[in-house]
């Protein structure tokens, strides 16, 4: 485990212990959306170094946050989950992203991270203004697709969209999402269904 302790006798400077590391949060961000491997830890945490990648799953492993288990044939591999604890993180990692996103600015440098189709749709959901929205949204960025279905005031977000027909669909690419998730879809943003739904969606996750 990490040295640096707080060594105070509060709850929230025993979960920094545990969580304030750099990159630890963004590891459990990758696990929120399911079991990983460890190489596709690596590919959605460009930047991470393998040794730091593995002393911060360990450090996670150790405070129950997270596990291990071996998938069995036919394609056996050693996967990173989180546990019950770790998952309980959820609400907490929500509220940081929503809290962060007026931080959002533009920058050459910054990556959107596959996880941030899973995440982001969530922490920028406004139930208020999905009141009797009952839809699916079927979005595609650089060939990776998730369908988000509202309904009842709640969102639900899966990987690898959907065989319903929905509401709209979008196709785009990273920065095309990057500029649609600011509020201003551009040329790089394909769009086909009805455009009443498309003002909905804007409206329901705050990019208008």
């Amino acid at each position: 485990m990490s040295q640096r302790r707080y060594r105070q006798f509060c709850p929230l400077a025993k979960a920094l212990d545990a969580l304030g590391e750099r990159w630890t949060l963004l590891i459990v961000r990758e696990l929120l959306s399911g079991p990983k491997r460890y190489t596709d830890l690596r590919e959605g945490l460009p930047g991470l170094a393998t040794d730091l990648l593995a002393s911060r799953l360990r450090e996670l492993q150790q405070y129950g946050v997270v596990d291990q288990r071996d998938v069995p044939p036919p394609t056996p591999a050693r996967v990173y989950e989180l546990t019950e604890r770790g998952y309980a993180l959820k609400p907490a990692i929500l509220e940081l992203a929503r809290w962060g996103r007026p931080l959002l600015r533009e920058s050459a440098d910054d990556r959107l991270p596959d996880s941030a189709l899973l995440l982001g749709f969530e922490a920028t959901f406004n139930p208020d203004a999905a009141a009797g929205v009952d839809e699916i949204y079927d979005i595609e960025v650089d060939g990776r697709r998730v369908a988000v279905h509202v309904h009842d005031g709640a969102v639900e977000v899966t990987p690898g969209g959907t065989d319903e027909r929905p509401a709209v669909r979008i196709v785009t690419d990273r920065p095309g999402f990057t500029d649609l998730a600011r509020g201003r879809p551009g040329d790089r943003v394909q769009v086909e269904g009805d455009t009443d739904a498309l003002v909905r969606f804007q409206r329901v996750f705050s990019l208008s």
